[in-house]
């Protein structure tokens, strides 16, 4: 089906600065979901929460959205507690919208009666007006009498956001609002998303597990991990400044050596590498990422055997062999890089690349 083009603006949201406080929840007392967790969305920002399944990520959106109570802590919307130890703001009353991840879209109503259903306080006209306003800025007004099943998956993903949008919430919380997608839409679905919620200017938080997602959309990203906060800051904070190792492999693929800190550095397989502010003796992970090796058929710092080599169009990912190395040695390198036949190569380490952690429980 063809998607209209035309697009329309309308007035845009009062954004609201909304605080998590200190925040737990556990469906038993063996099943607790997050750990003492604070943090805010500024007024007017896109925050990504960002971690694997089980992480508390759906929780705690559950918990600003009113649907789930947590256990300790306070939401606040601006300076009003809107969830807390003796406040409890019913969903209606707390102007947050939420997408949810199957859209929920009614399929007996029309385009236009599903975007106008939660515009109960506005007469029947002003919620159709409103309506129309909300389904013309995601570019889908000519099809407000069609019915659900007749859209594509991005379609119907936009008619989700333009019922959430309508009654211009402060908030807009949006629950993996893409992982329904196919791969070739996910791009183009995702980029008009962001234009939208720039354009209505209401504060947005975006729950996924996809770390390249989170840094497309996210002014800041907060990535949870058992419940737990490991980390908050822009895209190019967590990438290049992980607090863990486990963050660290969360926004990039990495190779992990062991070692003991001896002089202020790591001895790994791949060289000396400085261990900047952990104790002499501490045991320590070395990360390398499939980015920091350069490498050649005539010279280098680290001699390599080729194990397997996969064309993935603008790069090619290969397994080496590299000496002291219990396992192969995983690399991205530029397509065109190496010649076909090579087999017997030199590796040179991208030291920015490399990220020494005090070795943990979680890097054991």
């Amino acid at each position: 089906m063809a998607v209209a083009a035309t697009r329309v603006t309308a007035g845009v949201s009062f954004a609201a600065r909304l605080a998590f406080d200190r925040i737990s929840h556990a469906f038993s007392p063996s099943a607790a979901t997050l750990h003492d967790v604070s943090l805010a969305a500024e007024p007017g920002e896109v925050l990504c929460l960002l971690g694997p399944s089980g992480s508390g990520k759906t929780t705690l959106l559950r918990i600003a959205a009113g649907i789930e109570t947590q256990t300790r802590g306070s939401v606040y919307l601006n300076d009003q507690e809107i969830a807390g130890p003796n406040v409890f703001l019913p969903p209606e009353q707390r102007s947050i919208g939420l997408v949810f991840q199957d859209f929920a879209l009614f399929p007996h109503l029309t385009i236009l009666e599903n975007v106008r259903f939660g515009l109960t306080a506005l007469s029947r006209e002003e919620a159709k007006r409103e309506a129309m306003i909300s389904l013309g800025r995601v570019g889908l007004q000519d099809y407000a009498n069609a019915y659900p099943h007749v859209l594509s998956g991005g379609e119907q993903q936009r008619v989700a956001l333009a019922r959430a949008i309508a009654p211009r919430p402060a908030v807009l919380l949006m629950d993996e609002p893409f992982s329904g997608l196919d791969s070739r839409l996910k791009d183009s679905v995702r980029a008009e998303t962001l234009a939208i919620l720039r354009q209505s200017r209401a504060t947005a938080i975006v729950v996924t597990h996809d770390a390249e997602e989170a840094m497309r959309m996210g002014d800041r990203i907060a990535l949870l991990k058992d419940g737990r906060l490991v980390q908050l800051g822009t895209a190019e904070e967590l990438y290049n400044r992980p607090a863990s190792l486990f963050a660290a492999g969360f926004f990039s693929e990495i190779n992990v050596f062991e070692g003991r800190v001896a002089d202020g550095a790591v001895d790994t397989p791949l060289g000396r590498f400085e261990a900047s502010g952990l104790a002499d003796g501490t045991e320590a992970s070395v990360a390398f990422r499939l980015s920091a090796f350069d490498v050649s058929a005539t010279g280098g710092e680290i001699p390599a055997r080729i194990v397997s080599r996969r064309f993935l169009g603008v790069v090619e990912l290969l397994e080496l062999a590299v000496p002291g190395a219990d396992r192969p040695l995983r690399a991205r390198i530029r397509c065109g890089a190496l010649s076909s036949p090579e087999r017997e190569i030199w590796l040179t380490v991208r030291k920015a690349d490399v990220l020494v952690f005090e070795r943990t429980s979680e890097s054991a």
